[in-house]
């Protein structure tokens, strides 16, 4: 602790005004029933390869809601509740279509009939979709409906090595923020069609329910992004050098499952961008990833490698289906404190070993986290999920009081210490909520649970304020964003095979 409060001090108050955040949020369009919308993403919504707020994830139903960089929660929280409010009103003049609040899927088709992500003519827009259908090809389309928030951060004066070992304590204490926010403990039987499990049934079988008892997260359990074949990658975090040399590997090096399946079928089409384990840097799964925004054309790799880490993206955040827009402003200052706490502390580098241990205390937060007792591995020994995780929460009770001071507010220690509150009451967890709500409310249904739950959220943003201005202008924004679209298949002068092999050169993924 004293070490942490020297380290704190020399951040001072002026470079914690300077932190910044941003969101990326995700959520199915689904129909009233609650069955997923198979309609083409809206134009009215815009171009979802060029504009620069709403965008589709990998479906064609999946919207992903995309704010700016802020300085403060309020204005974070606030312009995404804005797009939200277009998104709404938009999908409100086009029918009766809402948002899927749950970050485990709605009703979902036949796999194959789950429609891929369409963004035109494009060569860029053509290797979006053809990557997405390198997804299904590898993992099933189901596993990639699922939702989630990304949560980006940085600090000013940051270095490489300093926000490498930020990411190397997040994985280590990342189980406090499953815990506290996780909120997909059960889901629709229609997600695990055909697979294997081991859910027992909520509120009997003609609920269509499956859940674990204690879960917090299946989301980001073994039936959620997860992945077989990524499991063998021993990726790094110990340098920035380290980690770039595992992904540079894993999108170069051949691989002899997806050899199989080939770059094209017998009619021609394009089944995957590439045959290595890795297409290219965005199918690595993580809880985190360091980040840069990258130019035109630059591959995400190349950026990194070349002018270093700009931000981190926190990545295992549930949709909070309690919270009209996906998460509350308690719960980004509570990330904000954790972030911090990663970055102050000691940070060792990891080891193999040590990456396993951090798999299986994810696996079993994930799966049984709200269990009585629950141990997970810490140093080749078992502690007490809770009381881990409270010594982790005490020690950012000087980080909060800090924040609230560059600030001046109280808001940082509220929320800490409802998060400390949370935590000593299991039941008020929102994985807890989720259930009790489903099995008290809706006999058991998930389905129902959160069709009640988006129609309210789809009401209480309809009846926001709303002027012909803010109108006008996100409407300018789509307008301007299939002008770029259809600017960008206009400039193409090359064929998508010599553009795709040109694209996935190895020396694009080189710095210098």
């Amino acid at each position: 602790m004293p070490e942490l409060e020297q380290r704190l001090r020399q951040i001072g108050a002026d470079r914690l005004l300077g932190m910044r955040r941003g969101i990326e949020k995700e959520s199915l369009r689904a129909q009233p029933s609650g069955a997923l919308a198979l309609t083409p993403h809206p134009p009215a919504l815009g171009a979802p390869l060029t504009h620069p707020h709403i965008t589709t994830d990998y479906c064609e139903s999946q919207l992903e809601l995309i704010t700016g960089v802020h300085d403060t929660v309020e204005g974070c929280l606030g312009e995404l509740t804005r797009i939200h409010q277009f998104v709404y009103r938009t999908l409100a003049e086009l029918g009766d279509e809402r948002l899927w609040v749950s970050s485990m899927p709605c009703g979902l088709p036949a796999d194959e009939t789950i429609p891929i992500g369409r963004y035109g003519t494009s060569n860029v827009a053509r290797a979006k979709s053809v990557y997405r259908m390198g997804l299904a090809h590898r993992y099933g389309r189901r596993m990639q409906t699922i939702s989630g928030i990304h949560y980006n951060w940085s600090l000013p004066g940051l270095g490489n090595a300093e926000y490498f070992a930020l990411i190397r304590n997040f994985r280590r204490r990342s189980f406090v923020l499953l815990l506290l926010f996780g909120a997909s403990p059960a889901l629709c039987t229609s997600f695990v069609a055909g697979r294997e499990h081991r859910l027992e049934p909520l509120g009997g079988e003609a609920s269509g329910t499956l859940h674990r008892p204690h879960a917090t997260s299946l989301r980001m359990g073994r039936l959620g992004y997860q992945s077989d074949a990524q499991a063998q990658l021993a990726v790094s975090y110990n340098s920035l050098e380290r980690y770039a040399a595992s992904l540079y590997d894993a999108m170069t090096q051949p691989y002899a499952p997806y050899e199989a399946i080939g770059v094209r079928n017998l009619g021609g089409e394009y089944n995957q961008l590439a045959t290595s384990l890795l297409q290219i840097e965005n199918e690595f799964y993580g809880t985190i990833r360091p980040k840069r925004v990258i130019r035109s054309g630059e591959r995400p790799l190349h950026a990194l490698r070349e002018r270093g880490v700009e931000y981190v993206e926190v990545r295992l955040m549930d949709l909070d289906p309690f919270a009209p827009a996906g998460i509350e402003a308690a719960t980004m200052r509570l990330i904000d404190i954790f972030l911090l706490h990663c970055l102050l502390t000691p940070s060792p580098e990891d080891t193999p070993d040590e990456i396993a241990a951090l798999a299986h205390n994810q696996h079993a937060v994930a799966a049984f986290g709200r269990e009585p007792g629950r141990r997970l591995q810490r140093g080749g020994a078992e502690v007490v999920l809770v009381e881990w995780a409270d010594e982790v929460l005490e020690q950012c009770l000087p980080i909060a009081a800090l924040l609230d001071h560059a600030f001046g507010a109280g808001a940082y220690r509220e929320a800490l210490a409802a998060a400390r509150q949370a935590l000593a009451d299991a039941a008020s967890l929102p994985s807890a909520r989720v259930l009790a709500a489903t099995q008290d409310d809706f006999a058991g249904s998930h389905t129902r649970f959160v069709r009640a739950q988006a129609e309210q959220t789809r009401g209480h943003f309809l009846a926001l304020p709303w002027s012909p201005e803010q109108q006008a202008a996100f409407g300018a924004m789509a307008a301007v964003s299939h002008h770029r679209r259809k600017a960008l298949e206009a400039a193409d002068t090359m064929d998508f095979e010599s553009w795709r092999l040109a694209y996935l050169d190895p020396a694009t993924l080189v710095a210098g």
